[in-house]
């Protein structure tokens, strides 16, 4: 092994590290938010109390996680499933207009299966 390489206990020391830094910093604006916001979701309007908090999260409207203003002009609390939504529903849109083929020298940020699948049950005119 090289002296660039990290080992493995190396390796996983640093993911571990990096994953509390990220949660140490969603808890603060998350509590900010959860202050400052009432308990609902932006977009599906479900209310959230008790062990069902968790599935409330924070979304930065503008996906910049360092842009967090205290008076929480960039954020907007979503459900999980609606924040999923949010993140993906650009992707998907790029997906069904590039159909099943895609740019091949494009990056993609991820494979969809069933991206094109509504199209071959399409009965033909």
């Amino acid at each position: 092994m090289s002296n660039k390489t990290m080992s493995d206990e190396e390796r996983q020391r640093l993911v571990n590290e990096m994953r509390n830094e990220e949660q140490q910093r969603q808890a603060g604006y998350r509590e900010q938010a959860l202050k400052l916001f009432p308990h609902v979701c932006g977009r599906c309007t479900r209310e959230f109390e008790g062990k069902k908090m968790r599935e409330l999260t924070v979304h930065h409207r503008d996906h910049n996680h360092d842009n967090n203003p205290p008076d929480g002009s960039n954020w907007e609390l979503l459900c999980i499933y609606c924040h999923d939504h949010e993140h993906t529903r650009g992707v998907q849109e790029q997906r069904d207009a590039e159909g099943p083929g895609g740019h091949p020298g494009r990056p993609s940020l991820g494979h969809s299966p069933f991206a094109a699948l509504g199209d071959r049950f399409k009965k033909p005119k």
